[in-house]
């Protein structure tokens, strides 16, 4: 497989982006080779500068569940382009998409646009402290909530992915303002609610972790949370950048039937245009300037383009059926695995939720960061470079989940399966 125009565009990168990329991760220096450049995409299907094509399961780091240029999106991106890409005033369709959320989550009763996940979190954050007038949050060690100070302590995605703690550049004030325990540990929550209960003003948590590879919570974890936050006066935060709309049209508080007090979304409320957002109660929300004291704003917030995108894609799913299917494909996929590794006795175990998936190699179901990595990581590296020259991208990452599109179609998943009986055998051989 060519990889020599990436790697021209890689060194051309570097002189001018840190790295050579624009978000950690992406560098590939957790699995080795030469990060792809990608051209162009359709469907399922990616196409690097030097023309290999992939099956994706990175999709925009999920993103994308409609798939790579989906028709209706670009004819809703076309259309919203041609009225004019920005205004920095209201438009009918960020009402749109908000009355769009608040149908499909009954819980985010009002919304704020913005720009980014970190955004999301960040506001939510400022509310929760507003609201509670408390400044300490719990999070949990290996959720990665963006790159907000406060909450890079412990974080998962590309801060484990390079093996850091954090980030220097944080202030030591706030990370001593983060309270952090075990994900699925609710004897750790408590214990902490013990100690700093009258001070803390959320619990903010990923109910479905995807930034330490997909790790599901286990049965009364976030009914738990729930629990606590009501006997502390604390509100209970979901960051569903990753699982709004994704393991379910109502997203996990929708699966699991755990209603939290804030929700963030981003990803797919964007259609693969930045868009994201956070809301909750309309008491709390209306505490949010110019309706109440508690200050955020954006340039760029409800751009037209980002909202007609997101407008699309929800449209789309909320068609019958499309999450069952999302869902058997995903099952499909995450089995047909565990199969594959079997028949070439590795070790593995993988699981799945709605329409993400993840993978460990270890034999054993991993419950939270520390497990994940006590995974192999070596193999998980040898089987990334396989899968690559076998024409399937998987994330460059072993504490990052995958992503089933509505455009990966049943062969396309009998096609990876294939490709991974391949690359576990290739992987059986390492010592």
């Amino acid at each position: 497989m060519r990889t020599s125009e990436s790697g021209r565009l890689l060194a051309r990168a570097q002189a001018v982006i840190p790295g050579g990329v624009n978000s950690p991760v992406r560098a590939f220096r957790a699995v080795g080779g030469v990060p792809r450049f990608i051209t162009r995409g359709q469907g399922a299907h990616v196409v690097d500068a030097d023309g290999n094509e992939y099956l994706d399961y990175v999709t925009s780091w999920g993103a994308l569940i409609l798939g790579h240029a989906d028709a209706e999106v670009l004819r809703a991106i076309q259309e919203a382009a041609a009225r004019g890409t920005s205004f920095g005033a209201p438009t009918e369709l960020e009402v749109e998409l908000a009355e769009a959320v608040r149908e499909a989550m009954p819980a985010v009763e009002m919304l704020r646009m913005v720009n980014s996940g970190t955004e999301a979190t960040m506001s939510a954050l400022r509310l929760a402290r507003a609201i509670t007038s408390r400044e300490r949050v719990l999070k949990f060690e290996g959720c990665y909530h963006g790159h907000v100070d406060g909450l890079l302590l412990g974080a998962g995605s590309g801060v484990a992915t390079l093996g850091i703690p954090g980030s220097p550049g944080v202030p030591r004030a706030y990370v001593e303002l983060t309270v952090q325990v075990p994900y699925n540990d609710l004897a750790a929550a408590r214990t902490a609610f013990a100690r700093y209960g009258a001070e803390l003003a959320c619990v903010i948590v990923e109910p479905v972790a995807g930034n330490m590879g997909c790790i599901l919570p286990e049965p009364g974890f976030l009914e738990g949370l729930r629990a606590m936050c009501d006997e502390f006066s604390a509100l209970l935060i979901f960051d569903e950048v990753i699982t709004g709309f994704r393991i379910a049209r109502g997203g996990a508080q929708a699966r699991y039937g755990v209603t939290p007090d804030l929700t963030c979304l981003g990803k797919i409320l964007g259609g693969g245009l930045p868009a994201a957002a956070y809301g909750g109660r309309r008491a709390l929300m209306e505490q949010v300037a110019p309706s109440g004291p508690v200050y955020q704003a954006g340039t760029l917030a409800g751009n037209p383009l980002a909202m007609a995108a997101g407008l699309a894609t929800l449209r789309h799913l909320a068609r019958p059926g499309v999450y069952v299917e999302l869902e058997q494909r995903t099952q499909e996929l995450a089995a047909g695995f565990l199969a594959a590794a079997l028949e070439a006795k590795v070790e593995l175990s993988a699981t799945s939720a709605g329409a993400i998936f993840g993978f460990f190699f270890r034999s054993e179901p991993v419950r939270n960061l520390k497990e994940a990595q006590a995974s192999d990581l070596k193999r998980f590296a040898a089987f990334h470079r396989a899968m690559l020259e076998r024409g399937v991208y998987l994330a460059p990452s072993a504490f990052e989940a995958g992503f089933v599109s509505t455009a990966h179609a049943p062969a396309d998943i009998a096609a990876t399966v294939a490709a991974a009986r391949e690359a576990f055998r290739v992987v059986s051989k390492l010592n």
